[in-house]
């Protein structure tokens, strides 16, 4: 840890809801920073498993807390970058973790490069048993046209990335009405808006990858979700070809799909399978409030 004595204050938000069996690592991931100018807050959603107690463990590390519910991550993220008095601001999700250093590497930055209203580092996705299947670096240089190109070349992930509040400030907070691109939209915004990124050259975090991810579970929704995002600033050219691709994959699949349930055995098992399916096919009426964290 740095004894730099003008740190600036780095604000984190974490965002939860029913994420118990993941939480306590992320909370611990960040206090275990010790970091001297921390303000850290936690917005649950009105949990129902063990989240609140975890949370309960830790208070006195928090600046403040809340379960209720609320309308998903982005309201969550933006009530709790609402009440942030720090001068560098983060959500870090309820499944994933900072590395040891990360506050201090971005407060050393902030300081060094003043100039700078983003910081992206490194990030490392992570499966449950802590290995490595993906590395994710930012381009060394953050534009526009490399946030286009988010899922192709120019992602980064999204725990890896702090911006300064002057530019939270200036174009206002996360949009609400989308679904999993949230984090996109805002880099993009701030591209659009002349805010610069200064890249780090070191791993800041891990994301896990399970089941219940919304980056795994609605694998096909982000990539639509991102072009959609892509559309709206300016990227028609780039979203065009990503959903082109999407298409001719869907189209191959179509006719295979039916060779399977065209099969014999496939016909015999269906009617035993409905039974099963039904509930799930209600659940899907609706998006799942997970779906947010």
């Amino acid at each position: 840890m740095s004894s730099h004595p003008e740190l600036p204050r780095i604000s984190v938000v974490t965002p939860s809801f029913n994420q118990g069996p993941y939480l306590e690592r992320t909370i611990r991931s960040v206090i275990d920073q010790r970091y001297p100018n921390l303000e850290y807050s936690i917005i649950d959603g009105g949990s129902t498993d063990e989240s609140v107690d975890i949370i309960k463990k830790y208070e006195r590390h928090l600046a403040y807390w809340v379960s209720e519910p609320d309308q998903g991550q982005a309201n969550a993220i933006n009530k709790g970058l609402a009440r942030a008095t720090g001068t560098v601001l983060a959500w870090l999700n309820s499944d994933d973790y900072y590395l040891p250093g990360t506050l201090d590497t971005v407060g050393t930055a902030a300081l060094e490069h003043p100039e700078a209203s983003a910081f992206v580092g490194i990030g490392e996705m992570v499966d449950s048993a802590g290995k490595v299947i993906a590395r994710l670096a930012p381009p060394p240089v953050v534009t526009l046209e490399t946030l286009f190109h988010w899922q192709d070349q120019g992602d980064f992930l999204q725990p890896s990335c702090f911006f300064r509040d002057i530019a939270w400030g200036a174009i206002g907070s996360l949009d609400e009405s989308i679904h999993i691109a949230v984090d996109v939209d805002l880099w993009m915004r701030m591209a659009k808006a002349g805010c610069s990124f200064r890249t780090i050259d070191r791993v800041l975090s891990q994301a896990l990858s399970h089941p219940n991810a919304k980056t795994i579970a609605y694998r096909n929704l982000m990539s639509v979700d991102c072009a959609i995002v892509t559309i709206r600033h300016g990227g028609e050219r780039v979203a065009r070809r990503i959903l082109e691709d999407m298409a001719i994959r869907l189209s191959w699949a179509e006719p295979n799909l039916e060779k399977i349930l065209s099969h014999p055995l496939v016909k015999l098992v269906t009617p035993m399978a409905s039974l099963f399916m039904k509930p799930a096919a209600r659940r899907r009426d609706t998006v799942p409030r997970w779906l947010h964290r």
